[in-house]
């Protein structure tokens, strides 16, 4: 059955016309971003985007569906966006790009005491498989770079079921998901190591193409100043041990 969450704040007085439709936004369940607490959706983009829907005033409807789904209907649905979502190269054309909203990297883990010493993309191409869920930036990427081992699992759940029963000796993991992932198996930080990373990521709200332009520049807009007045950072470290990576001065916050 489809969850529906309509979380909505409107300003009292006159709306302007970028406010005047419903924005729908679309998200996963995703440990710990987004998710499923005692029939509530919470999670560290979730605190988020709540924030900043009462901030812009936008009215706002957040529909929790599986990725491929929200993925699907923010290419072909006006006033429509999807978080949490990595802005690569090759999706930067598909949306508009608010954010980022959570800063991480992408690593390699081995099981603690495999004795394994992976630094580079040809060592991992040295293992038989390689499974990384086919929804993943990272599986785009990788797929974009050719490596041969690579094998496309339907969800993150079939990944770490295969690794934590040996059947790959690699996890492919956004470091600020791992806890969660692994706990779902049953598993602990401890039982793995840190081979090496594979990319930093930034996750964003990734608006429609047809959603309107001033729509976009507003939700910008305020959470620019969400990382002004602390309040960013301050979600942030209510959820991760790790601190929000401040933008170096002059980079802006949409890349």
């Amino acid at each position: 059955m489809r969850l529906k969450f309509w979380l909505g704040v409107l300003l009292l007085g006159c709306v302007t016309p970028a406010l005047a439709a419903e924005l729908r936004l679309y998200t996963e369940e995703y440990r710990p971003l987004s998710y499923i607490k005692d029939g509530k959706l919470t999670g560290m983009a979730v605190e988020v985007i709540e924030l900043l829907i009462q901030r812009t005033g936008q009215e706002t409807r957040i529909e929790l569906v599986p990725w491929t789904r929200g993925y699907h209907q923010v290419q072909h649905e006006a006033n429509s966006g999807l978080f949490s979502t990595v802005r690569t190269a090759r999706r930067e054309a598909l949306f508009q790009w608010v954010g980022p909203i959570a800063r991480g990297h992408t690593s390699f883990y081995a099981r603690r005491g495999a004795g394994l010493n992976v630094r580079t993309l040809q060592d991992v191409e040295r293992f038989n498989t390689l499974a990384v869920p086919k929804q993943w930036y990272s599986y785009e990427y990788l797929s974009d770079q050719g490596l041969k081992n690579l094998y496309g699992v339907p969800t993150p759940q079939h990944m770490m079921k295969m690794f934590k029963h040996g059947r790959i000796e690699l996890l492919l993991a956004n470091n600020l998901a791992l806890d969660d992932m692994l706990a779902q198996q049953g598993m602990r930080r401890d039982e793995v190591e840190w081979q090496f990373t594979l990319m930093d990521n930034n996750s964003y709200i990734a608006f429609s193409k047809s959603t309107d332009p001033a729509l976009v520049r507003q939700w910008q807009q305020a959470l620019d100043e969400l990382l002004r007045d602390g309040s960013l950072e301050r979600i942030h470290q209510r959820w991760f041990a790790q601190p929000f990576s401040i933008p170096a001065p002059g980079e802006p916050l949409a890349h």
